[in-house]
Formats: structure tokens, sequence, C-alpha cells
């Protein structure tokens, strides 16, 4: 089958997905053409760099569900490194008590840099645990990277990330809380006028960073979905309104 036997629009989508970092086999599959077709035109899209890699000149998430709340993990809890000339290290820090939120950012990730191995370290002495994977996308994927801590520099949304997220509030919002937050009981007692003391309990979420554009995004995506917050200190935001905690409990709960 030749080069040309195929519509302008097959070798876009062809070279768009070879951008996201899907191997020539998948893209392949997922079109429905031969691997040597996508090979040519991967190859004619994008120069060759030192050590015979390419690089995509930005970044379009194959599953923009996944990658919201992938940017809530790393907004929260997420790292990014050089870790060789053509490739960045991504590592999001987790608690080990909590193997199903592991599971979901390990899928996460596949899902934005598919191909791309995961890796789960343990930090010593601790019940934390790292999950790291390195992709020539990810500086692309998070341009809120920088060095230092986040809280020392502005974190704002691109366009095109806030377009997504607004699009996908319930994903940013779990990944934010997953990694930054929690969902507790709220316990109290109080003396009835019978003299009886009664112990009430009701849920509250929490969310907890230090950056002030971090806790804005947070507060606005609450917003958007219209759940009430107040912010209870210079890092805290707490949900206690009851609609607001149920609505939070439709999509997130819970740790686990």
């Amino acid at each position: 089958m030749s080069y040309r036997s195929h519509s302008d629009e097959t070798v876009v989508e062809s070279r768009r997905l070879s951008g996201l970092g899907l191997s020539d086999y998948e893209v392949a599959r997922r079109l429905g053409v031969p691997r040597s077709n996508v090979m040519n035109w991967r190859k004619r899209a994008t120069p060759r760099r030192r050590g015979g890699r390419t690089r995509p000149d930005h970044y379009v998430p194959a599953d923009p569900e996944q990658y919201a709340y992938l940017l809530g993990c790393y907004l929260g809890d997420g790292h990014l490194w050089h870790s060789s000339a053509n490739s960045w290290r991504l590592g999001i820090y987790c608690d080990s008590a909590y193997p199903a939120i592991l599971d979901e950012i390990e899928t996460a990730i596949r899902a934005c840099a598919p191909e791309t191995p995961v890796r789960r370290n343990r930090r010593p002495n601790s019940a934390g645990i790292v999950l790291f994977a390195s992709s020539n996308v990810w500086d692309l994927a998070f341009p809120q990277h920088g060095p230092g801590r986040k809280h020392d520099r502005p974190i704002r949304l691109e366009s095109w990330q806030a377009e997504i997220t607004r699009a996908n509030p319930q994903q940013l919002l779990r990944g934010l809380i997953h990694s930054d937050g929690c969902r507790v009981e709220n316990r109290f007692k109080t003396k009835l006028p019978s003299g009886r003391t009664a112990e009430y309990a009701y849920p509250r979420y929490f969310f907890s960073n230090l950056s002030d554009d971090i806790r804005e995004i947070f507060c606005a995506h609450c917003e958007l979905i219209g759940v009430r917050w107040t912010q209870s200190n210079a890092r805290n935001i707490s949900i206690s309104h009851r609609d607001s905690v149920a609505l939070l409990d439709m999509f997130i709960g819970p740790k686990s």
C-alpha cells in the first residue's frame, strides 16, 4: 500500500498519535493502516534528534478525563525533573495505605503517556510510595514545572489546560483530593437541656496546599459544579455543607 493511498486526515491523525508517544504498532492498529506507513509519516513529520529520538512540539492528551485527574495529582503531590537529555521523569508521591489510588494514578499515567513504563519505589523509613514514569512529553503536559517548590512560584493553568479541566472538573478535583486532601468524620459533643451529653458526627472534606494559586484552582473548580467551600486557615479549604459533601461523595468518597 503506497504512502499516497491514504487521506490527508489519516496522515495528520497518525502524526498526532505518534506525537502523544504511541508506538508505531499502536497507531497502525488504531487507524487500520500498515505500520510501515506510520513509521514513514512519523519520520517525515519530525526531524531526528541526537540519539535517534523525536520530540512532539505540543501535547494533546489522548484521554482528557484521565489527564485532568493526573493534573490534579501532579499539582498536589507531583514533581518533574530531567532524567536525561531528551526525557523528563514524572514522580507522584502517594501513601501505600491507599492501593486503589495507586492503581488509579498508574492507569492515568499510562493513559497520558502510552507505552511508558511505570515504576513504584517505596520511600525509605516511611509509608510513602513514589510512582515514576519517564517520557519526553511531560514538560509539555505539565508546563507548571519549574525550580523549587510550587508554592514559591506562580502556578497558572494554560488556556488549553483550563479548557480540559472546565470540561472535566470532577476529575481534576478527584486528583487534587487524592493527592492533597482527605474526607474525615467530624465528631463533636454537646450538652442537651436534659443534662444528657449527645455526640454527633458528620463527614467533611479538606484540601490542604501551601500554594495560593493551587488552592484557587481547587476552589474555582468546586464552584463550577456548585460545591460550597470555606477557608479554614492559611492552607486549608474545608467543605462541610451537607449537599456539597454529598456531591463530592458521588465521585470521590473515602480514600481506599
